[in-house]
């Protein structure tokens, strides 16, 4: 059964994220989770709120809305913000940088690769001007998605 959904409206700023983060890891719905799920979460989080504010809103303001709603094998996660779109209102693939040994790492390119690997039923939409982005963080990080 369905719980209740949490609500959560954090500022699109890189320190509104870390407050709204902080606030979402401690509720009921995130405690629930496995310890390893929980990190999952953590990283999942961060790296969707954090595209959000980079590239969405690219130093504009505006707000993430988020809810978690716990169902029991896990959280489903609904955010929604009134940012840029995704480029083709496709979500990126989310394809690892090439990495050359003999190189420092990338800067970036990890981000999307993480979420989809991590996250269950990953579904992106644009409807009017808002983004939608749901997915379902698993209550057992073993059940995560493997490539």
């Amino acid at each position: 059964m369905k719980k209740q959904a949490m609500q959560f409206t954090i500022e699109g700023s890189p320190l509104a994220v870390r407050r709204g983060l902080a606030a979402m890891l401690a509720c009921s719905a995130l405690r629930g989770l496995d310890v390893c799920a929980r990190g999952t979460a953590e990283i999942v989080l961060a790296e969707v709120f954090n595209n959000i504010v980079e590239h969405a809103y690219a130093g504009q303001a505006g707000s993430i809305s988020v809810s978690l709603c716990d169902l029991g094998m896990g959280v489903e996660v609904v955010v929604t913000d009134q940012g840029h779109a995704f480029p083709q209102e496709q979500l990126p693939q989310g394809k690892l940088p090439p990495i050359d040994a003999s190189q420092d790492l990338p800067e970036g390119g990890f981000g999307w690769y993480l979420i989809r690997t991590l996250v269950q039923d990953l579904t992106y939409r644009r409807s009017q001007s808002t983004n939608h982005l749901s997915f379902v963080l698993p209550a057992d990080a073993t059940l995560a998605r493997v490539d």
